[in-house]
């Protein structure tokens, strides 16, 4: 990573390019109404690489509770710690907020983001039987939660 890391909030110019970094991260992406519903309502960030857009994370934070809704990293930056760094600030916002505790869901076949949680300190603590559509059919859901810390 040569060039800057900047995480910034979200903006309807960025859109675009979030939709194309969600379409190409998921199988079921978030939709472009979605993201743009969730600009007047949630705390939206984006993250670049220099120039270049590489992430995004969706977080609602409701009296002293958060709850992280999505975050993706480009598959062109994944591997290389930026998860963890956008994760880092989301969070670090979310303490901003005056949230105590984070919730989030991750696909139960998500290894590498359950690991991405994991490291940050989240806990597994429940399951949701067939909430993520699949290929397949439906998938579970591993609940996680996280006590945050000035």
């Amino acid at each position: 990573m040569n060039d800057a890391i900047t995480i910034r909030p979200m903006t309807e110019a960025d859109l675009d390019e979030v939709v194309q970094i969600e379409c190409a991260a998921y199988s079921h992406p978030w939709s472009r109404k979605l993201f743009h519903d969730g600009l007047s309502s949630y705390d939206c960030w984006v993250m670049f690489e220099g120039e270049r857009q590489v992430g995004h994370a969706i977080l609602s934070v409701i009296i002293d509770e958060a709850h992280l809704l999505n975050i993706a990293i480009a598959p062109h930056g994944q591997g290389r710690g930026l998860g963890l760094k956008l994760l880092e600030r989301v969070m670090q916002r979310a303490v901003e907020l005056k949230a105590g505790e984070c919730f989030l869901e991750v696909r139960a076949s998500n290894l590498s983001a359950y690991r991405l949680y994991e490291r940050y300190g989240f806990n597994e603590i429940g399951r949701r039987r067939d909430y993520y559509p699949a290929a397949g059919g439906r998938e579970d859901a591993l609940v996680m939660a996280c006590t945050l810390f000035d």
